[in-house]
């Protein structure tokens, strides 16, 4: 035990121990501090368990689809408890193996909630710890809307974890990425689903092109979407929630998911008390190294403005750890890393929208390979796109890459090696792409883009 270790983390999410990993192979002393358990939000309430259910979500849409390919198979029910047992099993396991990879790095945990005391300093329990430098990486939290009381049949995606009962009707309330998601996983487990969502369209953050697809999927799925309309009040019961939208519209359900983004767990913890400088939405406020206004004090993953991402915090967290070693990494650009939304279909992207690509290049160029033209994609059954966006009407490098498919977030490594080294159409379509997979898409779309289509009209 050291109150006094090389590099002082508060914060065990994925930019919290992958900062601590990594400072502890450069030859760091490291304490973390994590008030819950290891792994954060990303672990134990995020991306592990809200994908585990995605794909218990996809085993019942695999046999209630099976007799179309000919296989005498059929859905009997859902036992949400084994549901539910198979995902915590999951997050358990990889919890366990974290925790191996804490000793074997010899880093001290302290179990307890950290409060800023200014410089590099943070107060926990009964300790005061100072590091040499110091990594605020106290992650997100769920938010909720003005006079919406969360409890009983009003969940956050937090409880919607762990809820006991099958849902029949659901409305989900935000239309964003965590949304999207639990939408598609109720929906294949059987439930009705409306979609209530402010803005004009879903998964707004991506390409216009992406969100119409996505819209089209789903509502052919069967769920509801209602964009463009607010949220006014909701009221519930033992049994239901009643939710009413401001056109004065109402729709029962039995249950009711806020999903309206996360918000920066910056408060009530002393960064502004001591100096730490936070934007107006509570963000803490970094330079391209991640430094705050205090020196020596970073701050990596959620409560830095830009993409909730877990692989983002966990890359800062990284580039943080060789800053404060003397290293010189490469600065992490938020455009270029990879974005999926897991619901079915699947949005993959990375780079710029056609919108930003326009603005910050003028001429673009612009294509879209349908997956009715792959083959991978139509024995999968699934609908679909590969669009490009390059800087230029005739020529410069792809900036944008957009996926819209079953699977093709495992397309998503080759998009942004595409995207992040500046490859030009010409040089892609050069590339051979095994067959049949969906990865063709790729290949096709940029044989499009550089002039030469062989499965598309051009």
């Amino acid at each position: 035990m050291s109150d006094q270790p090389d590099v002082l983390i508060l914060g065990g999410g994925s930019g919290g121990y992958a900062s601590a990993f990594r400072a502890a192979q450069l030859g760091k002393t490291v304490t973390l501090i994590e008030e819950d358990k290891v792994g954060g939000t990303c672990l134990h309430r995020g991306c592990i368990p809200t994908k585990a259910l995605v794909h218990a979500a996809e085993v019942a849409d695999t046999v209630t689809h099976a007799s179309a390919l000919g296989i005498g198979a059929t859905l009997d029910g859902i036992d949400l408890g084994g549901v539910h047992a198979y995902k915590n099993a999951t997050v358990d396991r990889l919890h366990k193996g974290l925790q191996g990879l804490v000793r074997g790095h010899k880093i001290e945990v302290v179990h307890g909630t950290g409060r800023y005391g200014g410089g590099r300093t943070v107060h926990v329990g009964d300790r005061t710890i100072t590091g040499t430098s110091l990594v605020l990486a106290t992650g997100s939290q769920v938010r909720s809307l003005p006079g919406l009381e969360i409890g009983g049949r009003i969940l956050t995606s937090d409880e919607a974890l762990t809820f006991t009962e099958l849902p029949k009707r659901v409305v989900v309330l935000g239309g964003g990425v965590i949304g999207v998601e639990f939408a598609s996983i109720w929906t294949s487990l059987g439930a009705a689903v409306t979609i209530v969502e402010a803005l004009p369209r879903l998964v707004a953050a991506e390409d216009e092109w992406s969100s119409k697809q996505l819209t089209r999927a789903l509502r052919k799925r069967g769920i509801t979407i209602m964009t463009g309309t607010r949220f006014a009040k909701a009221v519930q019961d033992e049994s239901t929630v009643s939710v009413t939208v401001e056109s004065g519209d109402t729709i029962e359900a039995d249950l009711l998911l806020v999903a309206v983004g996360r918000g920066p767990r910056t408060a009530d913890i002393g960064l502004t008390e001591n100096g730490v400088v936070l934007d107006p939405r509570g963000f803490v406020t970094v330079d391209d190294s991640l430094r705050t206004s205090q020196p020596d004090v970073y701050a990596v993953g959620d409560i830095v403005a830009g993409p909730q991402l877990a692989h983002r915090g966990f890359q800062q967290g990284i580039f943080v750890a060789e800053t404060i070693a003397g290293l010189s990494p490469a600065p992490i650009e938020d455009s270029g890393i990879p974005r999926v939304t897991y619901s079915n279909p699947e949005v993959a992207s990375v780079g710029l929208t056609e919108d930003q690509a326009r603005e910050r290049h003028g001429d673009v160029a612009t294509v879209v390979y349908d997956l009715a033209g792959n083959g991978k994609s139509q024995i999968l059954g699934t609908s679909g796109g590969v669009k490009l966006v390059r800087a230029g009407a005739t020529e410069g490098p792809v900036v944008g890459i957009h996926m819209v498919g079953e699977r093709v977030g495992e397309l998503i490594g080759e998009a942004q090696l595409i995207v992040n080294w500046g490859a030009y159409p010409d040089e892609v379509a050069t590339l051979v792409h095994a067959h049949p997979t969906q990865a063709e898409a790729l290949g096709e779309a940029h044989l499009a883009l550089a002039g030469t289509p062989l499965h598309s009209h051009g």
